[in-house]
């Protein structure tokens, strides 16, 4: 399992996306129309789509109107917010790794279907599972979450809800087999040092950039980083770079606000 930093291109931003990035950002409460069609133009949104987009989540509660024209977040926005802005405790996710493993038995699933079958893998890999054996997939037992309370978060993005967890205190395998090397370390570090990279070149390149030019960047290079930290399997120091990695989330958060900077003058103009 290997984790890559790909950055985001402008093409790849929907409407919903953006809407609901714009509405997530902390210390904000309301948009107007007007400046949410003008943000969609710096993607190449159709002021139709971002208008569809802004009427479909206000009827899922998502968006509410505060008067006419200007939008807030709507009554079911709170977790997502949260969710949104959690990639920030990322790394005090973790505990010390005491050498266990915590392993999902999956072979009584079935693989007949496929959408159960793909929200199953996905759930997994976003939780930092690897596939060890057929019908068993692990990571290491360093998580801060108990085992039951990992199982209600896995059955609640997709896991099925017959699936068994164990906690692997022992284990006795031929030599060749090493649960370790399920995660590439070299491919863990290669993408938090691209983060790092993108940030860095993209504060130097936003003082050439005008103002729009500006904010597209730092949403596109901002929302890249977020996908990596969230994707991360949250590896113990033995096995993943715990310390640069909690490098790249600092320095998310730091991106972040000279982001918003870049925001905040976009809707001054």
């Amino acid at each position: 399992m290997s984790l890559q930093f790909n950055l985001i291109s402008p093409e790849a931003v929907s409407a919903r996306t953006l809407v609901l990035s714009l509405m997530s950002v902390r210390g904000r409460r309301a948009h107007g129309l007007a400046y949410l069609t003008r943000a969609g133009a710096l993607f190449g949104l159709e002021p139709t789509a971002i208008r569809m987009a802004v009427t479909r989540l206000a009827r899922d509660g998502m968006l509410e109107s505060v008067e006419r024209g200007v939008y807030a977040p709507g009554p079911k926005a709170a977790a997502l917010t949260a969710e949104i802005s959690d990639w920030r405790t990322a790394p005090d996710r973790t505990r010390a790794w005491e050498g266990g493993w915590t392993g999902v038995l999956t072979n009584h699933l079935g693989r007949t279907d496929r959408k159960d079958l793909n929200a199953r893998m996905r759930a997994l890999r976003l939780f930092g599972f690897a596939q060890a054996e057929t019908g068993l997939w692990v990571r290491p037992d360093n998580l801060r979450l108990s085992l039951g309370e990992l199982r209600a978060t896995l059955t609640g993005i997709g896991l099925q809800d017959d699936a068994l967890l164990v906690k692997i205190t022992e284990t006795a395998m031929p030599a060749s087999v090493n649960w370790r090397d399920l995660w590439s370390t070299d491919d863990l570090k290669t993408a938090y040092r691209a983060a790092i990279r993108a940030m860095d070149a993209s504060r130097e390149s936003a003082a050439r950039m005008s103002v729009d030019e500006a904010a597209r960047e730092t949403l596109l290079v901002g929302q890249s980083v977020i996908r990596t930290i969230n994707l991360d399997p949250l590896l113990p120091e033995e096995i993943g770079d715990a310390d640069l990695f909690r490098q790249m989330v600092s320095g998310m958060d730091s991106y972040d606000r000279f982001g918003r900077a870049c925001w905040d003058a976009f809707s001054r103009l």
